[in-house]
C-alpha cells in the first residue's frame, strides 16, 4: 500500500487514481490493460486532457501507436470509436525491452561478458592534443 502511495514509477498512485477518476471521462482500454480516460471539461486552451493510466510498471512504450495518436491529439477519435487501419507491412507493436531480461545484447557488450573484436591497423585514439 504504501508503493502505492509515494511511487508513481510503479503504477499509478492512489491520488492521481482518485483525480483522474473525478475529473475525467473512462474512454477505453487497449490490449496490454492500460486505460485511458479523458476530462470532462475543456482546459484553459480550449482541450480536453489526455490521460493514461498504465497496468503495472509505468512505462511509455507500452502504448500502442493508435492510442498515442488519440492521447497526443494528433487524432480527434479515440481507436475505440475509430481503430487505425492496419497496413500488410505494419508489425505489432512491442514495448521498450532495454533493462529487461528480453533485451537485445549484441556481442561485446557489457552484459555478454564484454569480449570485442580486435581493432583493425587503422583504429587512431582520439586525443585533445591532436
Amino acid at each position: 500500500m504504501l508503493k502505492q502511495i509515494f511511487t508513481w514509477w510503479s503504477g499509478i498512485t492512489v491520488g492521481a487514481s482518485f483525480d483522474i477518476k473525478r475529473r475525467s471521462g473512462y474512454v477505453g482500454t487497449d490490449e496490454y490493460g492500460n486505460r485511458y480516460f479523458e476530462d470532462r471539461k475543456a482546459s484553459l486552451e480550449g482541450r480536453h486532457r489526455r490521460y493514461v493510466m498504465y497496468k503495472g510498471l509505468a512505462e511509455p512504450s507500452k502504448v500502442p501507436a493508435d492510442w498515442h495518436g488519440w492521447l497526443h491529439h494528433t487524432v480527434n477519435e479515440p481507436p475505440t470509436h475509430m481503430p487505425l487501419e492496419r497496413r500488410d507491412w505494419e508489425t505489432d507493436h512491442t514495448p521498450n525491452m532495454t533493462g529487461t531480461p528480453y533485451a537485445v545484447k549484441p556481442k561485446g557488450s557489457l552484459s555478454e561478458g564484454a569480449r570485442r573484436q580486435k581493432s583493425d591497423g587503422d583504429y587512431e585514439a582520439w586525443t585533445p592534443d591532436a
